[in-house]
């Protein structure tokens, strides 16, 4: 078992070099700006979700937001998308919801997001309740002093207790799978 587990971490190192060496490829500038990285990642400018969703991820992997991902941004994304542990995805999902960067998630931040995870997750109809339906959930069952708005405690501590809340917060479309996919498919 622990050698399965260990080649399955050098495959994660070994698609973290190949992403970077696309990365080179791409921006010999050094700076990648949301159109190439839309372009790496393979997004068609006819899907609104997957866009809205891309751009998303591009923020709020872009630290000192100026408007590019230097080479260190971009290998910080990629170890946190491939190979980031729970408390670290959870917390990024948290900044990602955080829109206005309040440290505070209101219904509208959360329903927004929800939106669009819902549309990409959901598209084919498996899932029976509507976005307003999830954030309402959400609040119910995470908003623990009922204010109206989640913490990063609450975030984190109703994700970790209830699974469902868990696969709606935690901003998991796959995304491991998805870059590893995507990456380096030119349009």
């Amino acid at each position: 078992m622990g050698q399965e587990e260990s080649h399955t971490e050098e495959m994660d190192l070994a698609q973290i070099q190949e992403l970077c060496i696309i990365f080179m490829k791409e921006c010999p500038s050094g700076a990648l700006h949301l159109h190439e990285f839309k372009k790496i990642f393979g997004v068609p400018s006819s899907s609104e979700e997957e866009s809205m969703y891309i751009e998303t991820l591009f923020h709020s992997f872009d630290t000192n937001q100026d408007n590019a991902l230097d080479f260190m941004e971009y290998v910080a994304a990629l170890h946190l998308v491939l190979r980031g542990n729970l408390e670290d995805r959870l917390k990024w999902s948290f900044k990602i919801y955080d829109k206005d960067g309040n440290g505070k998630l209101d219904r509208h931040e959360v329903k927004q997001l929800i939106r669009i995870i819902y549309k990409i997750k959901f598209q084919k109809g498996e899932f029976q309740m509507t976005p307003n339906d999830v954030c309402d959930r959400i609040f119910e069952l995470v908003d623990l002093n009922h204010d109206g708005e989640i913490s990063l405690t609450e975030f984190m501590e109703g994700a970790q207790k209830d699974e469902w809340v868990m696969n709606m917060l935690k901003l998991d479309i796959n995304a491991k799978d998805w870059v590893i996919q995507n990456c380096g498919r030119m349009p």
